[in-house]
């Protein structure tokens, strides 16, 4: 039961052609073909359009109205009848867009079903199953079964009483003038949902609502019904598919390993009928169209999780990737900077043949782990758009696409190159025995007896070949990720569709959680990497379970970035908690989460204002010494002269700056090229002290048997005193 609109609804009657099913169109095309055929004559659009709605009985007199008693009207209905059955055992039934979404809603909201079509039951019948939705409905009541055709009310009424329910606690969902009358004689509640020929306005005034497409109900329903929660770990996703297309450009570990998880699992009541991913891999690309699906592994639940319907396509194919764009209702974008700058062309090419072709609105979920990502890379799109359109055009395209800023809490790692070639080996070996154990089992299968059922045994021999490597390929998994189980995603603005995501929370302020992040986890996981690969860790989980590790992490945490960020923001105390509690844990547990991964980019973590010398600022700020975060800084220099930065490009600029002046202050203080921009280094002046202090740290550890590698240093826990003064200021606040 669910009240729609302050309207107590206890079931819902739909009719099909032209309301679920895009079928009028088609109609019109076999009777079209039929008469031709038939009558060696043109049917007029004026027959077709009045026929809309009414009862083959009256559609019969109709056409005989206009063309005579002797036109054949029922042979060429039969034929019609014929090449639409064709079509659509051919080419399926086209089915309305938000038909499944509005369904599910409404059967999961507990309301009971009915279909009043003027069809025929055969026909009917045959069109829900084809479109696989009989199953949503309890009752069918067809044309052949009423003595009086739409627009009497007979059918609304008849549909009521099998349903038990009183007629004005029913939705009753059409799109012709004669439903619209049928419904709203029954005493129902007309909902009109537009199709080929508008009700006159007298008419369509009669209905409770009309909208111009079924999306448009759908908003108004989804409004109506509750969001569902964030979904467990192991609950499995929606059954039910919708026509929505959604991509993920850049097939990542968080494109890949989490993006296609909030899709799979999209508002929890329906799932996209596919997912587009991009990525450069082609060794990752082949492998997931081979399988069509791919697993994430939550090591620490023993749980492999399985997404389907996905589709690769090659970053370098521009037109394949401007397709995505064009033809998703929702995009991930999980690209680095330096690769956003790059797509942007193309993305812009994507927003503006999809204004050419309609301008429908576009959210683009943007993860990149920067307080004003969003801005970035909009501004980006929209530079590239002016080289392809005039400002007119690139204003109306900018706002029908909305540049969405997320925050991801969950920690996911892909796997290398060769542990997928030597889970590829292995897959393949599977493959081969499965598919002997099916073709075996197959060969042993007894065939029918007897003549007449010789038709029946050569289908089912045809299903059971075609189904053979089908079968031995869906019992493997290829997994592609590790991952956390954290589940929820932050993100700010976006259009409804964002908002109903289940596991996505729609926050008005994504900068201040987004900080927050940078500095509890980014920052700190960032100098976890560093000091556990110094101290020759090469995972995250190895680098924790050494004491030294734990100890600056616990300094970092508990007496700089926390008491900081709660002096600042006391009010988000609750995020702040939220977002501490489980970090420490998640990196004891990462055991396949490489050092080197986690802490590539040095030069970009060391940036004014991000999210090392941006908390150093606001502790100041707040009267807070910072000696973990200042240690951090030299060991992310030490990090990046070492081997373990080889092959990272900005560690080889650290080198290229260190080389020509070998003192950290240089490399501090740098100003020149990043990214195509001014680097945003420290000043001398300004930040002296800061330089000084870590040029200090960089020099005691120039030495690797110093005692300076043995945190903690003296400097530390100095400032216990200001921690605990902290932690009391912020349970007075909580308590007040």
């Amino acid at each position: 039961m669910i009240n729609f609109l302050g309207k107590h609804i206890e079931s819902a009657i739909f009719d099909m052609d032209g309301t679920m099913f895009d079928t009028e169109r088609l109609r019109f095309q076999t009777i079209r073909q039929a008469s031709l055929e038939l009558a060696r004559r043109q049917i007029e659009d004026r027959t077709l359009i009045g026929s809309l709605g009414l009862s083959a009985t009256r559609a019969e007199a109709l056409a005989k109205e206009h063309y005579g008693e002797d036109y054949p009207y029922r042979e060429i209905r039969r034929r019609a009848d014929e090449l639409e059955l064709q079509h659509v055992r051919t080419h399926g039934v086209p089915v309305k867009a938000g038909l499944v979404q509005v369904l599910e809603r409404l059967r999961r909201s507990g309301l009971t079903m009915a279909v009043a079509t003027s069809s025929r039951r055969a026909i009917a019948e045959e069109y829900l199953i084809n479109a696989n939705v009989l199953k949503y409905f309890d009752i069918t009541v067809c044309g052949d079964e009423v003595q009086r055709g739409k627009p009497n009310p007979e059918i609304f009424l008849r549909a009521a009483a099998e349903l038990n329910r009183a007629p004005e606690h029913c939705l009753m969902v059409e799109d012709s003038e004669n439903g619209l009358l049928s419904a709203s004689d029954a005493g129902g509640q007309p909902i009109l949902i537009h199709d080929i020929k508008p009700p006159r306005a007298e008419i369509e005034a009669r209905a409770f609502r009309g909208y111009r497409s079924m999306l448009d109900f759908l908003s108004d329903l989804a409004d109506c019904v509750p969001k569902l929660d964030v979904p467990a770990l192991a609950e499995p996703f929606p059954q039910a598919v919708n026509e929505v297309r959604v991509g993920i450009h850049g097939f990542g570990a968080m494109g890949g390993g989490y993006l296609t998880q909030v899709f799979s699992h999209w508002d929890g009541y329906t799932r996209p009928c596919e997912i587009v991913g991009v990525t450069g891999d082609r060794l990752l690309r082949d492998a997931v169209n081979s399988f069509g699906k791919f697993s994430v592994r939550y090591g620490k639940h023993a749980f492999d999780q399985t997404i389907e319907n996905v589709r690769l396509v090659d970053m370098a194919d521009e037109d394949a990737v401007v397709a995505m764009y064009c033809d998703s209702r929702i995009v991930g974008l999980a690209l680095p900077e330096q690769a956003i700058r790059q797509q942007a062309p193309i993305i812009a090419r994507g927003l503006l043949r999809r204004y050419e072709q309609g301008g429908r609105e576009l959210t683009i979920l943007v993860v990149l782990n920067k307080v004003g990502g969003a801005s970035f890379v909009r501004r980006h799109v929209e530079t590239a758009l002016t080289e392809l359109t005039n400002r007119f055009d690139c204003a109306k395209i900018l706002a029908t696409t909305h540049f969405s800023e997320t925050v991801v809490s969950r920690i996911v790692t892909r796997l290398g190159r060769e542990a997928l070639l030597r889970q590829l080996r292995i897959k393949c070996e599977l493959y081969e025995k499965n598919l002997a154990a099916v073709h075996s089992e197959q060969q042993q299968s007894e065939e029918p007896e007897g003549e007449e059922l010789q038709e029946v045994n050569d289908r089912v021999s045809l299903l059971r070949n075609a189904s053979g490597p089908a079968r031995a390929l869906g019992q493997l998994h290829l997994i592609l990720f590790n991952s956390e189980p954290d589940m929820r995603l932050y993100a700010q603005g976006g259009c409804a569709v964002l908002r109903r995501l289940r596991q996505v929370k729609v926050v008005d302020d994504i900068a201040q959680i987004q900080t927050i992040k940078n500095r509890l986890w980014n920052g700190t996981h960032a100098i976890v990497a560093w000091y556990s690969s110094l101290l020759g860790h090469p995972t995250i989980g190895r680098g924790m379970g050494d004491e030294r590790v734990t100890a600056l992490v616990q300094q970092l945490i508990e007496n700089e970035i926390r008491p900081s960020l709660l002096l600042e923001s006391p009010e988000l105390e609750g995020v702040i908690r939220m977002m501490m509690r489980p970090f420490i844990e998640r990196c004891r547990a990462s055991f396949k989460d490489p050092c080197k991964r986690v802490g590539r980019d040095p030069l970009r973590k060391l940036r004014r204002r991000e999210r090392i010398l941006g908390s150093i600022t606001l502790a100041r700020k707040h009267g807070i010494p910072t000696p973990g975060l200042e240690f951090a800084i030299a060991l992310a220099i030490r990090y990046a002269l070492s081997d373990a930065g080889q092959g990272d490009q900005e560690c080889e600029l650290i080198r290229s700056i260190y080389a020509r002046t070998p003192n950290v202050s240089a490399v501090l203080t740098y100003r020149g090229n990043y990214n195509g921009q001014p680097y945003q280094g420290l000043d001398p002046v300004s930040d002296a002290t800061l330089i000084a202090a870590v040029s200090d740290h960089f020099e005691k550890l120039a030495d690797p048997n110093s005692p300076h590698w043995q945190w903690p240093l003296d400097l530390a826990g100095s400032n216990d005193a200001a921690a605990n003064d902290v932690e009391i200021s912020s349970q007075v606040l909580c308590a007040s």
